[in-house]
């Protein structure tokens, strides 16, 4: 781990690294706790499980609330800060989700979303600051490991649990987690909030000025365009497949669960193994390639049918995880590396606000067209789509770091 060390005060970047990856497996309950349940959820409150994608639409919902406030709230009060009580407020939303009806579910996405929304852009500013130029997209992509490993957790541990103690204790062990994590960083704030200011105003006027890089920076446009198409398919296969699984396919919950968990386990070699490729060859083609690889993997679950082996339901999932939940850091890492000086936080909760608003649409498309079809192949087309949209985006791009090799 020599190659990541830092010489900049406060803590090193391997101490940042493990620090967000805590965070990052804390927060994806805030995505996943619910629609992992979705199927003795759906049957206590009486709801269609394919209702999963509107839970997804209205976390993101949530995340327009504080997503773009977080340039400012990370001056005002420290990355650490935030992160903890974005935590804490993300567990809060949870546990409104054990109330059990229709409308404290939808209460509990939407508090969840806002306490989502600053985890990124706060991780990301935090990180490149401290990440050498050289290793950007493996180290980004180390930090990005954190959510398809807290994705594979939940989709492990959740079923289990709920098997056990109830969906309703499930989802409150996921509460516990966040509140233990919130708690751990603490020990980090004294260096990497010393810089917090408390005088820092906190107004729409600063998140504009982030959101208007999506005009002003032509680059950060179509990475911001990729991030949202690669998106689709990331949280719709993720919000989806466990439910696809068992309405679909037949599966039980736990085994759905599993095949879940190798699918985001595959995510986190793919974070790792596409940062180590992004950094020899360039971010760009190799997010085109990935843009690509979503598509032929979406299409491959939209044929998939209840006579298939199961071990080919799992690849076809593993190859999901790999891209559609592998792109991640490399993306960021670009991102990071392409804003102005100094707003690497800004520039990222740009992208969170664009893709927050794709992500209003996208999942709840996909609920639509399985309530309309009554099959999931449609759904699954949407997420091929995107991804060949996202490809085509980065065609320029592309073209021109093979131009500069």
């Amino acid at each position: 781990m020599s190659s990541l060390s830092t010489e900049k005060p406060g803590p090193s970047v391997v101490t940042v690294l493990l620090a967000l990856l805590a965070v990052h497996l804390a927060g994806m309950g805030a995505f996943l706790a619910v629609p992992v349940l979705a199927p003795l959820i759906g049957a206590s409150a009486g709801l269609p499980p394919s209702l999963a994608g509107l839970h997804t639409s209205i976390v993101y919902a949530g995340t327009l609330v504080s997503g773009p406030l977080t340039g400012a709230l990370i001056l005002r009060y420290g990355a650490v800060r935030l992160l903890q009580v974005s935590l804490v407020v993300i567990a809060f939303g949870l546990a409104l989700a054990t109330i059990g009806p229709a409308w404290a579910l939808a209460l509990s996405a939407l508090v969840c979303g806002v306490g989502h929304g600053p985890l990124t852009p706060a991780g990301s500013q935090v990180l490149h600051a401290r990440a050498p130029a050289r290793r950007r997209s493996l180290i980004f992509g180390l930090k990005q490991t954190g959510v398809p490993a807290g994705a594979a957790m939940i989709g492990v541990s959740a079923p289990l649990l709920a098997v056990t103690i109830g969906w309703r204790g499930a989802i409150l062990a996921v509460v516990v987690f966040g509140m233990a994590v919130a708690a751990g960083l603490q020990p980090l704030r004294r260096e990497m909030d010393r810089d917090a200011d408390p005088a820092q105003r906190i107004s729409w006027r600063g998140a504009l000025d982030s959101i208007r890089l999506f005009r002003t920076a032509p680059p950060l446009r179509a990475i911001t365009i990729a991030a949202s198409s690669f998106g689709i398919g990331q949280f719709c296969f993720s919000s989806f497949f466990v439910v696809f699984q068992v309405e679909a396919l037949g599966y039980d919950l736990v085994a759905a669960g599993v095949n879940l968990a190798l699918a985001q386990l595959a995510g986190v070699v793919g974070r790792v193994g596409w940062g180590v490729v992004a950094d020899r060859l360039a971010p760009a083609p190799v997010l085109r390639f990935l843009g690509a690889a979503i598509a032929a993997s979406s299409m491959t679950l939209a044929v998939a049918t209840p006579a298939w082996p199961p071990t080919a339901v799992a690849a076809a999932g593993i190859a999901m995880g790999a891209t559609a939940i592998g792109w991640n850091g490399v993306l960021l890492g670009e991102a990071a590396r392409l804003a102005p000086a100094g707003q690497a936080g800004a520039a990222t909760a740009m992208l969170g606000v664009v893709f927050a608003l794709v992500m209003l649409a996208a999942p709840s498309a996909f609920s639509l067209l399985v309530q309309a079809t009554g099959g999931y192949a449609a759904g699954f087309g949407l997420c091929a789509a995107a991804g060949i949209v996202g490809a085509l985006v980065l065609g320029p791009m592309a073209r021109a770091s093979f131009t500069r090799s």
